[in-house]
């Protein structure tokens, strides 16, 4: 067994590796935000950062490893690392706050519009447990939305997002359900080492929809979803209101939510109307319905969309988690609505 030196040495030794060693730039970030009324000098700096090295004997800092691309980075340990690299956050969101979202566990079912959450949870740091599932795999199809580059065609979506999330923050722990949520592994997602505080469900299937909502609601945990399409967001409390309906009532004239499920087949396209509310839905999306399986395969999706919408879950995760007055119901930020002339 290999002591934690001797493996980065041999690590080190391939010749394939390659090493940012950028330490020095970081400590004199942390250096000049701990001091923000001094203004440094370049050579001022450099002195503080010899000094502050001196004093730790040059053992400072720690090495990650990226095995997929193989570089070797190193950067500051854990707390001055998480200082340093929210110093933007912060007054936005507090110190306090900080500490708190620290404590959360988030799950997010679905990786096209939830790419975009994920990563921007991830960069403001709005958890500290992050688990993803989803079951399909990168395509060429996917690119118009989900930022990503082209060596990673074939990747589990659920991999790519992972990888990206350790390249920017490797102390976020992110749990992978790479086969999606399913009834075998749904009270692991749910439940795991803790319970979620909040799910960001942005699946296509509409049985899962309906599912991971009823357990939601069953735990009491928060939901949010965005639909990509005039920028329709749900909120549903299931942890201020036990007994709100799922989908915040909108499939209440099918009956009970429980029985749903039950001959779904026969109700799925009502089901799906109800949820998308088709009359309020863009003049865009309710013509490209009508093109699934003839000349599109899926429902269009939007990179201006999907990160838009990966931006007002992350928002809005941030505000319930930290115990902001957040309601429960069917949102629109239509920016067609709101800049058009009269």
């Amino acid at each position: 067994m290999l002591t934690d030196q001797e493996l980065l040495e041999q690590i080190k030794s391939d010749p394939n590796v390659h090493v940012f060693d950028q330490l020095e730039i970081q400590i004199a970030e942390l250096i000049k935000l701990r001091s923000p009324m001094v203004t440094f000098s370049k050579d001022a700096i450099q002195d503080e950062v010899r000094k502050f090295l001196k004093k730790h004997n040059g053992q400072y800092g720690h090495w990650v490893y990226y095995p997929w691309n193989k570089h070797l980075v190193k950067i500051l340990p854990e707390q001055e690392f998480i200082e340093v690299r929210t110093i933007r956050n912060k007054y936005k969101i507090t110190a306090e706050e900080q500490k708190i979202l620290q404590g959360k566990a988030i799950g997010v079912i679905g990786l096209s519009v939830g790419q975009s959450v994920a990563l921007g949870l991830a960069m403001e740091r709005v958890f500290g447990e992050l688990r993803i599932a989803d079951f399909d795999h990168l395509e060429l199809g996917n690119m118009n939305r989900i930022r990503t580059p082209l060596s990673n065609l074939g990747l589990k979506k659920t991999t790519l997002v992972k990888r990206e999330i350790a390249e920017i923050d490797p102390y976020l722990k992110v749990q992978v359900f790479g086969e999606g949520v399913n009834d075998e592994n749904m009270e692991e997602f749910f439940c795991g080492e803790g319970s979620l505080d909040l799910l960001i469900e942005e699946c296509d299937n509409i049985k899962m929809k309906i599912k991971s909502r009823l357990m939601a609601k069953s735990l009491g945990i928060p939901v949010l979803m965005d639909t990509s399409d005039r920028g329709m967001l749900d909120i549903e409390r299931y942890d201020e209101e036990p007994s709100l309906p799922i989908f915040n009532g909108l499939l209440r004239e099918l009956g009970e939510e429980n029985k749903l499920l039950a001959n779904f087949e026969k109700k799925e396209k009502q089901i799906l109307g109800c949820i998308l509310d088709f009359e309020r839905l863009s003049k865009r999306a309710k013509s490209s319905i009508g093109e699934i399986g003839k000349s599109i395969t899926n429902w269009p999706q939007l990179a201006s969309s999907v990160i838009m919408g990966g931006g007002f879950c992350t928002h809005l995760a941030r505000e319930i988690l930290l115990g902001q007055p957040v309601k429960s119901g069917r949102f629109y930020v239509d920016l067609d609505e709101i800049v058009k002339k009269v």
